[in-house]
């Protein structure tokens, strides 16, 4: 009787063994489930080669001039930088997102992110990769139509941007010829005033820039051509030296937050002594949206360039 008893509770060690083992595993791939990518793949930035989820869905932004072609695809940020939250042009699309800096990092890694977009001059890219995949892009060597077929590759949407440049290359034609019909041979700069002075972009840092010389293609001065377009894409320049950067028509703005030394370029002497100051041709820039050349915000700037610059 004994030995049946012993062999009873034998067999039933075996079965809670294997009943634990079951459990285990169940749990195990329930585990594998919440918090491995159902797909990664390989996609080269400027950071390096990266393992990036195929179809990311919680994406942290830490460069804001990347939020926009995000938004042109489809994907809301869960996190992204004030300078982006406070873009009108993205009104009613960022609700939700939280506002957050690179270097927030137990922020960033609160909102379990699994995958962040910087730029390549984020100090923080190490630390930030403990977290998350981490893609970094270095601004100006690429153009807004292949920052949008980069962004599209990265997150899966290809179709997506490939039907945005569609739209937009329409759009261009339908505003190209009657722009230029109305400028002419007559030269377009862009300034912006800082706290130390005076920037002049060129066609690949915002600023309308974009669709004024790429997009429209209208002609700029020639210092700015040679000494902005054809190299860095900005510059500064002097109070002395804006009337050579000035052309016929000017797209002027300030940083933000900084209207005080825009005033004081404003009403100088060198200022109020340039032409398209004089014939009335100097249109405003909007600090909170000029930095920006993303698809969403170019659509926007677009309308507004056409309109200053045919009055219609």
């Amino acid at each position: 009787m004994k030995k049946w008893k012993m062999a009873g509770a034998f067999i039933m060690l075996c079965m809670f063994m294997m009943l634990g083992a079951c459990s285990n595993n169940n749990n195990d791939t329930s585990d594998k489930k919440d918090h491995k990518d159902e797909k990664t793949v390989s996609f080269k930035a400027d950071n390096g080669t990266i393992d990036v989820p195929a179809n990311p869905k919680k994406v942290v932004v830490l460069e804001a001039s990347y939020v926009g072609y995000l938004l042109q695809v489809g994907i809301k940020p869960v996190a992204a930088q004030k300078l982006a939250l406070e873009n009108p042009y993205f009104e009613g699309k960022l609700d939700g997102t939280e506002e957050v800096t690179s270097d927030a990092l137990e922020k960033i890694l609160s909102l379990k992110p699994d995958l962040i977009i910087t730029g390549t001059t984020d100090e923080n890219i190490k630390s930030l990769q403990d977290i998350a995949p981490t893609v970094a892009f270095e601004w100006g060597k690429r153009d807004y139509l292949e920052n949008m077929t980069t962004i599209g590759q990265l997150v899966n949407k290809e179709k997506e941007a490939k039907e945005w440049i569609a739209e937009w290359n329409d759009k261009v034609a339908a505003n190209k010829e009657k722009v230029q019909s109305a400028v002419g041979d007559k030269t377009v700069s862009i300034m912006e005033s800082f706290s130390k002075g005076v920037y002049v972009f060129g066609d690949n840092f915002g600023r309308g820039g974009e669709v004024i010389y790429k997009a429209l293609g209208l002609k700029a001065p020639e210092a700015v051509q040679k000494n902005v377009i054809d190299k860095s894409g900005f510059a500064e320049v002097s109070l002395e030296n804006i009337p050579e950067y000035a052309g016929d028509y000017i797209f002027f703005g300030s940083w933000a937050g900084e209207e005080s030394s825009n005033d004081k370029i404003k009403n100088s002497t060198v200022w109020k002594s340039l032409p398209a100051v004089k014939a009335g041709n100097v249109f405003p820039l909007n600090p909170k949206t000029s930095y920006f050349s993303d698809p969403v915000t170019l659509d926007h700037i677009m309308d507004e360039i056409v309109s200053n610059l045919t009055g219609k």
